[in-house]
């Protein structure tokens, strides 16, 4: 990752232009041209230093509801759930944790009904009846930008 690679990243973390041509105007903030933006961004992501790049919403404010579930998987099945987990839009994350319930993730959905279908779903689909469904009581969104640059 060059000093460039960094600027970019710290960049769009927060403030992503909203624009019709964003990667363009991000270019030009930067001196390159919007071709060698994207191509930058597709490297980093097909590296994984960038996970996601897109827009975060209160999806409480659109209407939508969620909960955090944890799993209990054995560890010969994390890699297949993991994949059924992901394959839901509305799986916003997954990770593993070091406990009896150790897949947990976040699921968003239009309606308490869908919520509820999808997690049947996953029991269904992986086999694990030992879902803990934890709705949340009070909304903590902790907003994190990494500097990447020495001297910013």
């Amino acid at each position: 990752m060059d000093d460039l690679d960094k600027q970019l990243i710290n960049r769009i973390q927060s403030g992503f232009p909203i624009v019709s041509r964003p990667y363009r105007q991000l270019g030009r903030e930067l001196g390159i041209s919007e071709k060698e933006l994207i191509s930058r961004l597709a490297r980093l992501k097909d590296q994984g230093i960038i996970r996601r790049l897109g827009a975060a919403f209160d999806s409480k404010k659109l209407g939508f509801t969620s909960i955090l579930a944890a799993m209990k998987v054995p560890q010969n099945k994390v890699d297949a759930v993991a994949e059924l987990l992901n394959s839901y839009k509305g799986v916003t994350h997954n990770y593993l944790r070091d406990a009896e319930y150790n897949m947990w993730f976040t699921l968003i959905a239009e309606s308490t009904v869908r919520l509820a279908e999808i997690i049947e779903e996953i029991k269904q689909k992986s086999g694990i009846n030992e879902l803990l469904e934890l709705p949340a009581t009070r909304l903590f969104k902790i907003k994190v930008d990494f500097n990447l640059e020495k001297n910013a």
